[in-house]
């Protein structure tokens, strides 16, 4: 099991998501609630972080 990770630009926010790997899973939890995890497999964790850069997700931010 890997340490929770968290991107750089939170800085000393609580407010972000952290990821981790277990037992060749991905697990993705926010970290205001550490308490719900998701879990998925590495192949999709990868299809969701090229469809963030894609921008297939910006629909969803209203400033985008």
């Amino acid at each position: 099991m890997s340490d929770w990770q968290r991107p750089s630009l939170s800085g000393e926010s609580n407010e972000c998501l952290e990821v981790r790997t277990v037992d060749g899973m991905v697990e993705i939890r926010e970290s205001d609630s550490d308490e719900i995890i998701v879990r998925t497999t590495p192949k999709k964790w990868e299809a969701f972080l090229l469809g963030v850069q894609a921008g297939e997700f910006d629909h969803f931010i209203a400033d985008a």
